[in-house]
């Protein structure tokens, strides 16, 4: 199991957490650039006034939509693996795949990180870095199921590329596949 615990859920009030679950659902359906402020004010029945009092401007609303996404995919995760911990690395290695797969028949629009990383790009904001974090949670996941770093970089390649391929080709076998050669690539000696 994947020893260090699971990022923190966002901290806020119930108009808040109003704000936030609007946000979350117009960032990852139409893309953060795309929605506004006054959209998802609106959508939470508050004002701008308290949308800014909340979050203190958009890339703080964002970083907090990223920073919610990560915490509930890692707390999953973590459940998920904890439920597993006497399971063999391949075992472990399919729970997180599965529960990939999982997601994905919902995800509509892919990894929100990726998706994030074309909007913000590598600028140095809070968004970019929790990206930039979380993609290095699930490769250092992936390095501690295999006990590797190699396997576990080239593991954590085959996922993120299986990600892209499921949602811009909408290949349902794309996850699959890459479980399967994430599981050659555990029992090799020479990754």
């Amino acid at each position: 199991m994947h020893g260090s615990p699971p990022w923190d859920d966002v901290d806020t009030t119930a108009v808040g957490e109003r704000i936030l679950a609007a946000a979350s659902e117009l960032f990852y359906l139409h893309g953060i650039t795309a929605t506004g402020v006054e959209l998802i004010a609106e959508r939470a029945h508050t004002t701008k006034r308290t949308l800014y009092q909340r979050f203190g401007s958009k890339e703080g609303l964002v970083a907090a939509y990223l920073r919610r996404r990560a915490h509930l995919w890692q707390v999953e995760l973590h459940e998920k693996l904890k439920d597993a911990a006497s399971a063999s690395a391949s075992g472990r290695l399919d729970v997180v795949f599965s529960a990939a797969i999982d997601r994905a028949a919902s995800a509509t629009r892919g990894c929100a990180f990726v998706n994030a990383w074309a909007e913000c790009g590598p600028a140095d904001t809070e968004s970019a870095r929790l990206i930039v974090g979380e993609k290095r949670w699930m490769a250092d996941l992936f390095t501690g199921i295999a006990g590797d770093a190699g396997k576990g970089r080239v593991i954590h390649m085959l996922y993120e590329g299986a990600q892209i391929r499921s949602t811009i080709l909408g290949d349902d076998t794309a996850l699959p596949q890459a479980r399967d050669q994430a599981e050659v690539v555990l029992g090799r000696d020479d990754a």
